[in-house]
């Protein structure tokens, strides 16, 4: 595992613009601190985010790890050249040549996955600790270290999401055209739900139980978002007369569905290397 992950790396860490890229996305990751800075005025009254408990624990593993996603996309970027790479520069074939297997190649470039994965949550971990430790109200260990799975989740989703852009990477061979197929297959995710809920079915809460299973929208429902869960939230909903009932936990189910798609985007990868001809 080491060595192929080493191997990865170095191509990762040779090519400039996946370099620029990596920097970039813990840069931009580094910024939701500056949240805490943001100042809102209405009239005399002025509030900071940072007031509002979005820093309280244990509401922050669940506010940041939501923010932190939508960052996703420049590893994915990262992660669809490294395959367009492997044609362009011929380095597939030479490490075949080498004597790496298929197998391997296939494992090498998931480590990589997991590797990325498991750093970003590492960050954002350690990035809530120190906002948290900071700004919240409460800090006693059994507050701190609850809620914890919404991190558990992040990992599993960053790791879904760029398994899938390994599969699309490996598919489609041109970066550029991958993640614009990315983007097709999220709007097509949604017409689906629109096709099935107004002509199928007749009903958008049947026609969303299958859309639930919709890679994307699968690793979308393991954090959802967490706005209606702030107090001031609830307590504005509360007087206009709505009451919000969401679930915000991560579900058991959720995970499993997105294992699952993780699991077959990975065989599918390990398919197109072991039949296409390289």
């Amino acid at each position: 595992m080491k060595r192929l992950l080493s191997i990865e790396l170095q191509k990762i860490w040779q090519n400039r613009s996946s370099k620029i890229l990596v920097i970039l996305y813990f840069a931009v990751l580094s910024f939701i601190a500056l949240i805490a800075s943001i100042e809102i005025e209405i009239g005399p009254i002025k509030l900071y985010f940072a007031d509002m408990g979005i820093f309280n624990f244990p509401y922050i593993w669940h506010f940041n790890t939501y923010i932190a996603a939508f960052f996703k996309i420049f590893l994915a970027v990262v992660i669809v050249s490294m395959m367009a790479n492997e044609y362009s520069y011929g380095t597939l074939k030479q490490n075949l040549i080498d004597g790496m297997s298929k197998k391997e190649f296939i494992l090498s470039k998931f480590y990589t996955i997991l590797f990325f994965a498991f750093i970003s949550t590492a960050f954002v971990f350690s990035m809530s600790l120190l906002l948290g430790y900071s700004f919240s109200a409460f800090n006693e260990i059994g507050i701190v270290f609850s809620d914890l799975s919404y991190l558990v989740a992040y990992f599993i989703k960053l790791t879904a999401f760029f398994t899938f852009c390994l599969f699309l990477g490996l598919l489609i061979r041109k970066s550029a055209f991958a993640l614009g197929f990315l983007f097709v297959w999220f709007i097509g995710e949604n017409i689906s739900y629109g096709i099935l809920g107004r002509f199928v079915f007749n009903d958008f809460d049947t026609a969303y139980q299958i859309k639930r299973f919709y890679p994307l929208e699968a690793m979308n429902n393991l954090i959802v978002e967490p706005w209606t869960r702030l107090k001031a939230v609830k307590t504005l909903s509360s007087q206009i007369g709505e009451e919000i009932t969401k679930q915000y936990n991560v579900t058991f189910t959720n995970v499993l569905i997105v294992i699952g798609w993780t699991l077959i985007f990975l065989f599918l990868s390990y398919y197109i290397v072991k039949k296409r001809d390289l």
